[in-house]
């Protein structure tokens, strides 16, 4: 198992979020198993051919998304991802319905919603 990550300059992604979400999907998908260590920002930044700080971003993100976590000096791991990913969708999912429940939507506008949004963002993947 081995990180692989395909930077597609022509494809009007920024390069942070193609190296965060290429990331993510192999963690998620297993393909980087919980544990299993990155590669250091400026070793992944030269080998990408990127400049340190992208990579950095990237990194912060994903652990901001509970996807990897830094162990200081030891370097940056995988995380156990699928629990991180579910807490935070479900926390986002409770903010959102509240807020929706302050706003004075009943609940079929508040799915009606989510679910336009949820096409907007996936496509036809949703």
């Amino acid at each position: 198992m081995t990180l692989k990550i395909d930077i597609d300059d022509g494809a009007g992604v920024p390069p942070f979020e193609q190296v965060r979400s290429q990331i993510s999907e192999q963690a998620r998908a297993g393909v980087l198993p919980v544990g299993y260590r990155l590669p250091t920002v400026r070793g992944l930044a030269e080998s990408l051919g990127l400049a340190a700080n992208t990579v950095a971003k990237a990194y912060r993100a994903l652990e901001s998304d509970g996807v990897i976590e830094t162990r200081g000096r030891n370097g940056t791991f995988v995380a156990s991802a699928g629990s991180a990913a579910e807490r935070g969708a479900a926390s986002a999912a409770r903010a959102y319905a509240e807020r929706v429940r302050r706003l004075g939507l009943d609940e079929g506008a508040a799915v009606d919603a989510v679910r336009d949004a949820v096409r907007a963002v996936y496509g036809d993947q949703g």
